[in-house]
């Protein structure tokens, strides 16, 4: 799996695998914290979700664009970690909330927001052209694709881990207090708190009963007790944001540490410029303006993909919170499920595609990127059929059900483990390629430019997000689940058209722009 790679892609992986991991286990809880620390809704927090997380991409267009002009790629990406980690710990403070603060604590945290994804913009884009730029030596061109995929098996891991950690420091937090986990219950204290007279007959038996196996106990009066427990869940939560922390200061010390074996993009695209004549400028401009239509073209398909893909930080936290049966497993946890898949299934897409390549049957990146569209596309297939047959009602409808009736309508966990089995095929069809698309097509100097376009596109998918949750709330949620299998087969079937264009646009038989090689000895290979 690591034969043939240049030695640098390690230390760059590990460094980005402590910042996913701390980003994971903040990300993990995001949208129900915010339910459940301001009491706001579904629609309210995945609104500020949304504007999160597409802010984190398109800062990585102004972290791309700081990087390329002061020629200082590893500086940006040590301030985008430090930066990173002022926002984790901003958000680790266990500021108890109360009408008289809701403003102000709110802007807070949306200010913690904001200097993470900051940072993440500094940071992000800019480490994926220079594991790029490993590959520009021909020596390893033919790994691009691999190494990418090497790479992100790095981000996953910190994925598969980071998720677990919120729920079991929430858990003991509560166990200390004498209290137990219930996912229903931050929502009908917050209700019954700001509004106890508003409350049906129903819905004040449905806070009893739940207030009852989340730890009450008649001697304690219902308000005193929902008052404690939002305080001791949240509290638990705000434990889980310090561990985040630990983590940036883990990747900030292994960045620092082994920075000087990672190459300097910007320094090698100086010297570049300075060799060119004037043939090599013309016949340079005219492929940078063909691989950048082409970088735009594929953009363009890729928003929708995360649009849909995304979801499983919003409408899928939802459908877990609420449609399947998590007595023993907290909604957080199954977003672990999807870079369990991304660990174990990657080196089985590797030997596929190097299977293909062997027989002279290579798939170019282009159509790899227009299957993952299709297989999305029937992820949602699926969900979309199973909740249709189920006749499962909008989630509005759904959790003003009574309690015993819900139970009996949920759903299995094995309904989210095929949906993110199929999603993840998808992503590893899509994500990684897409990275090494981008390092391949890229000018040399504005290598972070485009690595910030890639994640441009994939936040203006994401400034979308907040549409699945409306339409999960408003509508039967097989018509949700509908309307992301439509975009994303809609979206392959115009990849597909585009295919030819971008194979002979972005073909090797193309002049490759004026280059220097990069002088690599033996021991710099894997």
């Amino acid at each position: 799996m690591f034969k043939n790679h240049p030695k640098a892609l390690i230390p760059a992986a590990l460094s980005n695998m402590g910042e996913r991991f701390g980003y994971y286990i903040m990300n993990a809880v995001l949208v129900l914290f915010l339910c459940s620390k301001f009491g706001l809704s579904g629609e309210e927090s995945t609104l500020i979700y949304s504007f999160f997380y597409a802010g984190i991409y398109i800062l990585s267009l102004v972290g791309g664009i700081i990087a390329d002009k002061t020629q200082n790629y590893k500086g940006t990406i040590i301030n985008g970690l430090i930066i990173m980690t002022l926002g984790y710990i901003l958000l680790a403070i266990p500021i108890l909330h109360t009408p008289g603060n809701h403003t102000w604590l709110l802007t807070l945290t949306c200010g913690a927001l904001f200097l993470i994804a900051f940072g993440n913009g500094l940071f992000k884009g800019n480490l994926q052209a220079i594991v790029g730029q490993l590959y520009d030596n021909p020596r390893y061109s033919a790994q691009r694709d691999s190494g990418f995929q090497i790479f992100y098996v790095f981000i996953n891991i910190g994925g598969l881990i980071a998720p677990f950690v919120a729920p079991l420091l929430r858990s003991w937090w509560l166990n200390v207090h004498e209290m137990v986990y219930n996912a229903d219950f931050p929502a009908l204290c917050h209700q019954f708190l700001s509004a106890t007279d508003s409350m049906t007959a129903e819905n004040m038996n449905n806070l009893y009963a739940v207030a009852t196996a989340a730890g009450h106990t008649g001697a304690v009066e219902i308000r005193q007790f929902c008052s404690e427990y939002l305080e001791v869940f949240n509290a638990g939560i705000h434990f889980s944001f310090i561990a985040s922390v630990a983590a940036m200061l883990i990747s900030l010390l292994i960045f620092i540490a082994t920075k000087k074996s990672l190459p300097s993009p910007a320094a090698r695209a100086k010297a570049e410029v300075q060799n060119y004549t004037e043939a090599e400028r013309k016949a340079m401009a005219k492929e940078i303006k063909q691989r950048m239509y082409a970088l735009f073209a594929v953009l363009g398909i890729v928003i929708f993909f995360w649009f849909s893909f995304h979801q499983n930080g919003t409408s899928l936290s939802l459908f877990a919170r609420d449609f399947v049966k998590t007595d023993t497993i907290a909604p957080e946890i199954w977003q672990a499920v999807n870079p369990f898949f991304v660990i174990v299934l990657t080196p089985l897409v590797m030997i596929l595609f190097t299977s293909l390549s062997r027989r002279g049957r290579e798939i170019s990146t282009p159509k790899k990127i227009g299957i993952g569209m299709g297989l999305a596309g029937l992820a949602y297939l699926f969900l979309t059929i199973y909740c249709a047959i189920q006749g499962y009602p909008s989630g509005d409808v759904f959790t003003a059900m009574p309690a015993a009736a819900k139970e009996t309508m949920k759903a299995g966990p094995w309904v989210l483990i095929a949906l993110y089995f199929f999603l993840t095929v998808a992503e590893l069809f899509i994500s990684p390629l897409g990275l090494s698309f981008v390092s391949k097509v890229a000018p040399k100097h504005l290598q972070g430019l485009c690595q910030g376009l890639w994640l441009g596109a994939t936040a203006v998918g994401n400034l979308m997000l907040w549409v699945g949750p409306l339409m999960y709330n408003k509508w039967d949620i097989s018509y949700a689940w509908g309307v992301f299998m439509a975009v994303c087969l809609v979206s392959m079937i115009v990849m597909f058209a585009m295919v030819s264009w971008l194979e002979r646009v972005t073909s090797d038989k193309l002049a490759p722009l004026p280059s220097e090689p990069i002088e690599t000895s033996e021991k710099d290979v894997i």
